[in-house]
């Protein structure tokens, strides 16, 4: 595997540093796809990333927000009786697994549920007011004095 140093590009280049680190984060693993999921947009800022997860309870999976980054792992707790059994076919995936998603700016989670085997996990961008567009009015007419001085 090839290791790229982007550090001159982030000295470099202002505004390139989000793009450099998409670089970086494209040669991870894809985990094959497992599990499949969607994303899907809720409203004018809302957003559901729904995984498949059949056969995974709540206490084997895992959710983490770390600074820009959401991460879901799972974990079957059921290895031991798996080996147990016999399969005749086993269609079923219960493999360990870890996906991420890199979170746009102002983007937080603000819930999850498990519900017949998908995993819904909410999302909402949340922009503060000092950062939202506003409206600026120009004004017109009178010169206005500026210490004692007329502007023309």
């Amino acid at each position: 595997m090839r290791t790229f140093d982007f550090a001159p590009l982030y000295r470099g280049a202002v505004g390139f540093d989000r793009l450099a680190s998409m670089f970086e984060t494209m040669d991870r693993a894809d985990e094959g796809g497992f599990p499949p999921y969607n994303i899907e947009k809720t409203g004018d800022d809302g957003y559901r990333i729904t995984l498949a997860v059949a056969g995974f309870s709540e206490a084997d999976l895992s959710i983490e927000v770390k600074e820009d980054e959401l991460t879901v792992v799972g974990g079957s707790s059921d290895a031991v009786s798996a080996q147990e059994r016999t399969f005749l076919h086993r269609g079923i995936a219960a493999r360990s697994f870890r996906r991420m998603w890199r979170l746009a700016d102002h983007v937080e989670v603000v819930g999850a549920k498990l519900e017949h085997g998908l995993l819904h996990i909410a999302l909402e961008r949340r922009v503060p007011e000092a950062k939202k567009a506003r409206k600026v009015e120009i004004a017109g007419g009178e010169p206005k004095a500026i210490e004692g001085e007329t502007v023309n």
